[in-house]
């Protein structure tokens, strides 16, 4: 199959991109079967990360199976702004891990991090050990903190909590890609979007060390009651904003005593 053919098929599939997605389909098609398999998959909604088997997010490539969540390239507003808070020998902590891009991301480059990630779904569970292998073989299955070290408690000093937060009744309006192929608990955050977060919040400052910082993303409407939840957590949440991508990220710090 042609570049050209191979575009007028995404294009009618409804495909924005497509000159790009036939590009990277041509890339990773290892014969003409494959790439027929391949985009069949893509035209009939499935997202193009998992076909391809990979994602591109802040300038490294995570591998993603299906049904796992695919890392936004919003979400980058988050990793930079947990890079400029951790420092050599510092402890990371990535709860809801899925891919475990955040992690990944978050930790290169600087010297001694020990990096430890959580996922409840064992697929992302798969997904994060095969992308942090060489860098931490602390990839547990568990709900938010239950699997975590002990040893932890008090010493992290960055913890991504990457968590859902799409109300749940919001659910049925996201894109099809996301509400259909990826996992609804990867998406969920209950009535208001919150409830993950609540449950983090209610934990976080005892694994915290002291100055340590929780990071998380938050819609717009949903800052204020973030902001009160982790405040009755004993931390102190600022806000971090992006006007590009409209993307907002919570930042909630423990204090120094």
């Amino acid at each position: 199959m042609n570049r050209d053919a191979l575009i007028a098929r995404l294009r009618a599939a409804g495909c924005v991109f497509a000159e790009e997605e036939a590009d990277q389909l041509l890339a990773a098609g290892a014969d003409p079967a494959a790439l027929e398999s391949m985009l069949a998959r893509r035209v009939a909604g499935a997202p193009l990360e998992h076909v391809l088997g990979f994602a591109e997010f802040a300038g490294v490539r995570v591998a993603v199976t299906d049904g796992v969540f695919v890392p936004r390239h919003r979400t980058q507003l988050l990793t930079d702004t947990a890079r400029g808070l951790l420092r050599d020998g510092g402890t990371v902590l990535d709860l809801c891990c899925g891919t475990g891009a955040l992690g990944l991301v978050v930790a290169r480059g600087f010297r001694g991090v020990r990096l430890v990630a959580t996922d409840l779904d064992p697929a992302a569970v798969g997904c994060a050990r095969r992308n942090l292998s060489g860098v931490t073989d602390e990839v547990f299955a568990g709900d938010l903190f239950a699997p975590v070290p002990d040893d932890l408690r008090g010493r992290v000093h960055v913890l991504l909590a990457n968590v859902p937060y799409v109300p749940t009744a919001e659910i049925a309006y996201l894109p099809e890609e996301f509400r259909v192929h990826e996992a609804r608990a990867a998406l969920d955050g209950g009535p208001d979007g919150l409830d993950v977060l609540r449950r983090v919040a209610a934990e976080a400052a005892g694994w915290l060390a002291p100055g340590g910082a929780l990071l998380t993303e938050a819609g717009e409407g949903q800052l204020g009651t973030a902001h009160a939840l982790l405040r009755a957590g004993g931390l102190r949440p600022r806000t971090v904003t992006d006007p590009r991508t409209e993307t907002s990220v919570v930042v909630a710090v423990r204090g120094l005593t």
